[in-house]
This record gives C-alpha cells, structure tokens and sequence, in this order.
C-alpha cells in the first residue's frame, strides 16, 4: 500500500510563488518584470570561461550548469529557504518501504525551440528518454554516477553497455573458443546482457512517472533538481544525435528562459521564456552574459559606470571600495553556500612535465608523513584572508562535507563521534608540521627522493583572489617548512575548460579543489574519492585509460592499503539504507580516516567573497545539492546595489524565516 500523503501538492506550491512573488527588496521591480520606465528589466554580467556544452545529460561543469538551470526544469525546486517545492511535478509520493517513488507530472507544460516556438508537450516519457541517454555508455556522460546504486538496475545497464562497446571497438575480443580477452590478452568476464526496459524509469502514462530504487532510498527526491535528472524530449534528442547541445538551437527548452544567442567568447543571451509555465514569478525578463578575458579585473570599474549588474571585488579593492563614501554602499558579502566544499587534494596521478619531477613527486605523495606535514603546517585561516580579510575563520570548513548540510535526530552530520574532534579544531599545528616533516625526511631520503620535494601548483587566472591564494600558501609552507624542503611551484592554467586540461588531465601535484552537493546525504561528499572511473585523480586509478592517457603506476601498497580500507567503510556505510543514524555514523567513519591518513585537506565552503551587485539573494532558491542556486527565477533586479547594512538586515531575517520554513516543512 502506498503512502497516501502527497507531498507539497499544487495548492501550496501556489501559496509559495505568492509568497516569492512579494518578497522582493527595495527598488525591486514589478511583478511583470518591466522596471520604472516601463522597459524590460535586463540583467548583465561578464564572463570569461566559456561553457562546454550545453548537453544537460553530459556535462558536469559549474559554468554549464549555470545555464542549463535556467533553461530546463526539473520535477522538483526549491523556495528561498531551501523547502522543496514542486516544479514539473505537481506532487508526489512512496511506497512503505521507500523502494518506489511515483511523480505526478504537471500538465500543459511545453518544450520550445530558440526562437520560442512550442514542440511538444512535457510528459513523463521524457524522463525515460534521458535515463535511457544518460545510462548508455556510448554517450560518455559525466553524471551517469547518480543514477549507479540508486535506480534499479541502471548500473548494470551501463556496464552492459560498457561491454559492447568494447566489443564492437576492438578492446575486447571474442576468441574461437568463446573466451573473451583484452588488449593484452587477459581473459574478460563477460557482462550479463540487460535492457533498458529492465532498468527501473518508467512512464506509467503521460503524467505518471515511476521510479523503482535499487534499495530503499529515503533521500531520492533531493536527486531530482540534479542535471542527470532533467528530461529531454526524445524525438529531438535522436534528431540530434552527436549535435546535441553543441548550440542554442540544437537544445529545447521548458525552463523560466530562452537562450536566443549563443556565440562563443563573445556573449549569451537568455530571455524570458513566454510560454513557461510558472513565468509569473520570472521577473527579470533578459540575461546577458558578456565575454571578456579580463573579466573579473575590468567587472568592478563596469558596475560602476552601470555597465554590468554584479562584480567580484578582489580583495585588493576592498579597502578602497570601503573608505569611499560613493562607493561603499555597494560592497555587500556573498552569501557563503554549503552547496560546495572546497578542499586541497594531492595528485596520485601526476601527468606533468618532466621538468617538474613527477616521479619524485610520487615518492612523496605516497609518503603518509609528508602528507601530514603539509596538513599540519597549512595555514588555512591565513590563506582564506585572501578572500575575506575581515572574517576569514568563517569560511573555514574542516571536514569534507559542510557543517549545516544535513543532519539526523538533531545531531549535525559533522558532530558524529568520529567526525567531532576534526570539525571543532584546526588543523593547522606548526609543532606537528615539522615533526612530520622530520620524519618524512629520512623516510623518503632512505626510498631515493631528493629535496626541495617540487609541489605543483595550478590556479584558474579567471577566478578572483586564487592566484593570490596561492602566491600566500606558497610562502607560508616553504617559511614553515623551509624551501630546502619543499618547492610549492604556484603556475597559471587556462582560464577556459581548466577542469578538463588541468583537473581531470593530472596536470598538477597538489590543488585546491572542489565538489557539489548531489543531494541530502553524506554519500554525495564520498563520490569524487571513488575507487574507479573517477575523473578527477582525486583518489581513484585509471584502469580503462578513462581520461586518454596512459596509466601511470601511482599508489604504493602501503598507500594502496590504506585507501582500500576507506573504500571498504563507504561500501559499509552505503549498506545501510534505513536507519538514518546508523548510516551517518558508518559515513562519518569514512570520512575520518580519509582525512586522519592527509589524503585530502578540507579547506572551505564556497564564498565569491565581497560582491557589487543588484540583484538580493535572499529572494533566489536555495538548497546545498542541485541546480538551485544557479536559477535566476523567483529574483527580482534592484534599482540600487545591496549594501553591508542592507545584506545584514536580510541575513537575520533570513536566517529567522528559514528556521520557521523548515520546521513548518517538517511537520
């Protein structure tokens, strides 16, 4: 028998698009979207990273997912005080034992082209046409994780379809005997074969959406605002084929805009979309995004000349900004977001110039010692002044998953026996350090390492202050550390597809990096240290040459040991499916001893620092997981910039209406 109790049905979702629709701040303009002139309201902001793609189903880059947020809903959203709300389902409910999740699908909802013309009706089988993309190997898609241990049988599709590919490109060979083997003639376990009929997505109608679960999975509704979990209208997405997503008008749309221009390093155009079926609470009517390679250097002199509607403020200028009476009713904080967590990570897979040592490099990364020394004589706090100089320690996140993101019975995640001594302490120790460094030196003197130990460095030139962050880190170890023992080499990457050349390529020792919420569950911060097909050389191998070069040989067996029991205690932890408590105990297990043995070094939670801007936060969604934050709607374009006094007066209220929000959600 199912749970008869629909959750947040239609007639509250129209009680809370009231609510949104008066909550806007002063000079906000009128619910129409036309300011005081009667003139369309146009928000501008300059960009100089350009997207990848526009494939919602592939990509998993934050400049990407800002735009696909706002041109593809998804079954659920979120209000400003991050309650769940229903999007294109209108409602929803589960089974008793949370094994199926069955979505209403609102009707009347249209797919439009570029040029806003209506295709086709939204319906549920656009959901299964995305599963069905999605969880094909032949597709590469970056996000195809999420569906893997959650929906029924979707992992075993995809490694089906993993296998026939290897079959039909030569990977793999079927010999005469029936035997199949490699490349190198190592014999290969055939996959079971699967169809997509058996993988757990169905449309039970146009308006019924059923999802059957791997195991029970009491978190699945906050997967939902994910792009894995977008819908695509099928017809167009097979008339597209490898197009798909290369441009605005090899896309459709159903969101609250329309990307009608799309040129490359010139600029992205997005408005209203007309025919959307909540565009009464989409107030700003057009969004350009304008290209410029020096754009976060030239953003702040543009705001002021009402050129552009938001600008980072480096560091640098905001003394200035604050002892100039025109200007200082213009600084505002961003609001700090749980959404990410940024932390240092250390490259088991250097795929660096020679000239850089990675072989010595490895030697030391594998060196638990040396570690140690870099976590314990990292000065965290210091580093983070760069971005905040007034109040730095409070954007100091000292777990891998960010205090306030999800808790159980009460107790914060981070507040779990194992995890509570690491979240209310710092790490960093300078006693510590150097009995570490001390150690690690006549370790890795007797394995053949030579010193200064070379630590590469990268930074992204296009995001503010991180130059300067490392310019800071870099003399603030070698000062501690001593330069004849470690050499942090800080080098610039590319401003664009830097996750990619530098990242996801191994094209660095030791980076600060970061990872995003997929939805209300510690499982999430365990993903990007998974054991295989991780792109991102955080913790993982490189079996299947995932990301086109040659595997390198990485992790001693000592190291191996030690990562094999951190994968041993999330496998334990994922086990554990209803009991809520038990669960979060076995993940902050996990956690721990990932970062008691240094393999990673959190950092952070996300900050864009000191901002000039006209549009008021408080008014956006807000959830830590999914595309939320990235939504324009529900925002309205102010006629004057948020102050420091204005930003602190909506913050209390905030936090005050947030608690009220969540308690009213939970009853």
């Amino acid at each position: 028998m199912k749970n008869a109790r629909k959750v947040l049905a239609l007639g509250l979702s129209g009680a809370m698009a009231l609510s949104l629709a008066a909550c806007g701040g002063a000079g906000a303009g009128a619910a129409t979207g036309e300011n005081a002139a009667g003139e369309p309201v146009v928000y501008r902001e300059l960009y100089a990273s350009e997207v990848e793609t526009l494939n919602y189903l592939y990509t998993s880059t934050t400049n990407d997912y800002r735009m696909c947020a706002n041109m593809v809903d998804c079954l659920v959203e979120y209000d400003q005080y991050g309650v769940m709300q229903p999007a294109l389902a209108e409602s929803w409910e589960h089974n008793d034992d949370y094994t199926e999740w069955t979505f209403h699908i609102r009707p009347g909802v249209m797919w439009v082209d570029a040029d806003g013309n209506e295709v086709a009706e939204v319906t549920a089988n656009d959901w299964v046409s995305a599963a069905a993309w999605v969880n094909d190997a032949a597709n590469n898609s970056s996000n195809q994780y999420m569906y893997n241990g959650i929906v029924k049988n979707a992992e075993a599709y995809f490694n089906y379809t993993a296998y026939q590919l290897s079959l039909e490109d030569g990977t793999y060979t079927v010999n005469a005997d029936g035997t199949v083997t490699n490349a190198d003639g190592e014999a290969v376990e055939p996959v079971e074969e699967i169809s997509f009929d058996e993988v757990g997505v169905k449309a039970a109608d146009d308006y019924t959406l059923v999802y059957t679960m791997e195991s029970p999975c009491t978190y699945f509704p906050t997967v939902l605002s994910y792009t894995t979990y977008m819908p695509v209208y099928g017809p167009f997405l097979e008339e597209m084929g490898d197009s798909f997503g290369v441009d605005n008008y090899s896309v459709l749309y159903n969101g609250p805009y329309i990307m009608t221009e799309f040129e490359p390093q010139n600029q992205r155009i997005l408005e209203k979309n007309e025919s959307y079926w909540d565009k009464d609470n989409v107030f700003i009517d057009e969004l350009q995004f304008l290209y410029n390679t020096s754009a976060s250097q030239i953003a702040p002199e543009s705001f002021l000349r009402g050129e552009v509607d938001y600008a980072t403020l480096d560091s640098s200028l905001l003394s200035a900004w604050l002892e100039d009476p025109e200007r200082q009713n213009m600084v505002s904080p961003s609001r700090p977001s749980v959404a990410f967590s940024y932390f240092f990570a250390f490259n088991f897979e250097p795929r660096f110039d020679d000239s850089l040592e990675p072989d010595n490099w490895l030697l030391a990364v594998n060196n638990e010692n040396f570690r140690q020394s870099i976590r314990y004589g990292l000065d965290r706090v210091n580093a983070l002044s760069v971005t905040d100089p007034e109040e730095p320690e409070n954007l100091l996140n000292n777990t891998i998953t960010p205090a306030n993101f999800t808790s159980a019975n009460g107790l914060d995640y981070t507040q779990y026996p194992a995890l509570q001594a690491i979240s209310d302490g710092d790490s960093f120790q300078e006693d510590l350090a150097l009995q570490y460094k001390e150690a690690a030196v006549e370790e890795l003197t007797a394995a053949g390492a030579t010193f200064p130990i070379q630590m590469y460095m990268r930074y992204n030139p296009d995001t503010t202050n991180w130059d300067r962050e490392c310019q800071v880190i870099e003399q603030q170890l070698e000062g501690l550390l001593g330069a004849d023992y470690i050499d942090v080499v800080v080098e610039a990457g590319p401003s664009t597809n830097f996750l990619s050349t530098v990242r996801r390529a191994g094209d660095y020792g030791f980076m600060k990096c970061n990872w995003g919420a997929d939805y209300a569950d510690p499982q999430t911060w365990t993903d990007p240290f998974a054991e295989f097909d991780n792109s991102y050389n955080f913790m993982g191998t490189d079996p299947d040459n995932v990301i086109g070069q040659e595997p390198c040989t990485n992790k001693s067996a000592e190291t191996q040991a030690l990562a094999d029991q951190y994968y041993d205690l999330v496998e334990a932890a994922k086990a554990i499916t209803t009991d809520t408590e038990a669960r979060y105990t076995a993940f902050a297990e996990a956690e721990a001893f990932l970062i008691d043995h240094a393999f990673v070094i959190p950092y952070s939670i996300s900050s864009e620092g000191y901002v000039a801007t006209r549009l008021n936060v408080f008014e956006a969604q807000y959830a830590p997981y999914g595309m939320a934050l990235q939504s324009f709607k529900f925002q309205h374009l102010r006629e004057e910039p948020m102050s420091m006094t204005e930003y602190d007066e909506l913050y209390t209220q905030w936090l005050t209406d947030r608690e009220a929000a969540q308690a009213a959600a939970a009853e």
